[in-house]
């Protein structure tokens, strides 16, 4: 980067989100979110067990398996899920230690792509977009329809390139 280009301000959080995300513990994937009002940084949170209690690093995964019906070739098949559920997620983090005052008409910046049950919350939360990097297909048009609905605008960028010290052997 030439020392006379600033990076633009989706890159500038994006980045924040991502180094947010090393602090993560979890095995299994490290997520980083930032709140930001205007271009004032308000907030950071990551994936990880609740305070004081063990991590997935240190007790190992709480998996739950689930069934979900999934249709592949016009077929209905039954696939067996498996999720972490010991791990509170890096948007509910950011909800838990933010104050409603500040996430109002604010942004969140978040590597991944909110989950069903993040959306929703996000959803009442007093945001008005939501920015993610990393796609997570499984609830992608069901989170879109609603945050439509609610009039919450979400994006992805998809050309963003996160800061190689970031990522880990996890999401490789």
């Amino acid at each position: 980067m030439n020392h006379d280009q600033r990076k633009d301000w989706d890159t500038y959080f994006m980045d924040i989100a991502y180094m947010v995300s090393t602090r993560s513990r979890c095995d299994r994937r490290h997520v980083g979110a930032v709140l930001v009002q205007g271009k004032k940084l308000l907030g950071t949170a990551y994936n990880g067990a609740p305070s004081g209690v063990p991590d997935c690093s240190e007790a190992g995964c709480m998996i739950s398996e689930e069934y979900e019906l999934v249709i592949q070739d016009g077929k209905e098949t039954m696939v067996k899920k498996q999720r972490c559920i010991r791990t509170i997620h890096a948007e509910q983090n950011l909800l838990l230690f933010t104050d409603r005052i500040d996430r109002e008409g604010s942004s969140v910046y978040v590597t991944d792509e909110p989950c069903w049950t993040c959306a929703n919350m996000l959803a009442n939360s007093g945001i008005t977009e939501i920015v993610f990097h990393r796609p997570y297909p499984k609830d992608t048009d069901k989170v879109r329809a609603m945050l439509e609905q609610v009039g919450i605008r979400f994006r992805r960028l998809d050309t963003y390139q996160p800061p190689q010290e970031t990522i880990t052997a996890v999401e490789n």
